[in-house]
C-alpha cells in the first residue's frame, strides 16, 4: 500500500510538472550575425623617394668598343592611382644629383655626369599580409644624360621599363617601400639628337614613402 501511495504521488508530480512545462514558450537562441566593414584600398597618392642610380654604355662605334659608366644619388617623386589591393597606375621622375668622378664621361676633365629618368607603369600588387605587399612595374621609360663640361654631348634613350618591390603600410594612409627598376636597356640612344650604335642601360634602387589620399 505504501509503495502504491508513493507511485501515485510521483505520477501525480510528473503530471504537474508536464501541464506547468507546457506554458513555457522555448527559448530560441539569438544569433547577432558579425558585421562586416568594407575597406576601400582605391585612391590616389603621391610620393618621394631617395635612389641610386646607375648608368653603363657601351660605344659600338669605335673598335674596340668604349664601356663608360657612372652612379649617383638621386631624388624621386612618383604620383599613382589605385583601383584596388591588386592594381595600380603610377608615373616617376628620378632628379640625377650628378656624379664628379665619371671621367670616361667627360674625356678625362672633371665634370658632373648627370642622369634623369623617368617612367609609366601598370603595377600589379600581391597582398601578402594587410600590410605587407609584393609588386611589379611594368611600363614605358627613358633617361636623359647631361654633361656639363662637354657642349653637346648629351644622350637620351627611351623604351620598355620594369621593376620589381615591396611596400609596408606603416598607417592607413602612409606606406615606405623599396624597389628595383631598370629604367631602360636600349642600343638606339641618340648622341646629339643624331642615332648612334651604343648600348645604354639605366638601373635605379628607390627608397621612398608614398601617401594614399
Amino acid at each position: 500500500m505504501k509503495k502504491f501511495n508513493l507511485s501515485l504521488v510521483a505520477v501525480l508530480a510528473m503530471s504537474t510538472f508536464v501541464i506547468a512545462g507546457g506554458d513555457i514558450a522555448p527559448v530560441e537562441p539569438v544569433i547577432e550575425e558579425p558585421i562586416v566593414e568594407t575597406v576601400s584600398d582605391a585612391g590616389f597618392y603621391l610620393g618621394l623617394g631617395y635612389g641610386w642610380t646607375s648608368l653603363e654604355t657601351t660605344d659600338n662605334n669605335f673598335n674596340p668598343s668604349i664601356t663608360d659608366s657612372a652612379k649617383m644619388g638621386s631624388i624621386m617623386i612618383d604620383a599613382g592611382y589605385k583601383f584596388n589591393q591588386y592594381i595600380a597606375v603610377e608615373g616617376r621622375y628620378w632628379f640625377g644629383l650628378g656624379d664628379s668622378n665619371a671621367l670616361g664621361w667627360t674625356g678625362g676633365v672633371p665634370g658632373d655626369v648627370t642622369v634623369d629618368s623617368w617612367g609609366i607603369y601598370v603595377k600589379p600588387m600581391y597582398p601578402v599580409t594587410d600590410a605587407f605587399d609584393i609588386y611589379a612595374l611594368l611600363g614605358y621609360g627613358g633617361s636623359d644624360i647631361t654633361i656639363d663640361n662637354v657642349s653637346g654631348r648629351n644622350f637620351e634613350a627611351d623604351g620598355f621599363s620594369w621593376g620589381l618591390g615591396a611596400a609596408y603600410d606603416v598607417t592607413e594612409n602612409v606606406s615606405v617601400f623599396l624597389d628595383y627598376t631598370e629604367v631602360i636597356n636600349n642600343d638606339d640612344i641618340k648622341f646629339g639628337g643624331l642615332p648612334t650604335n651604343i648600348d645604354f642601360s639605366t638601373d635605379v634602387v628607390t627608397f621612398g614613402v608614398n601617401y594614399k589620399f
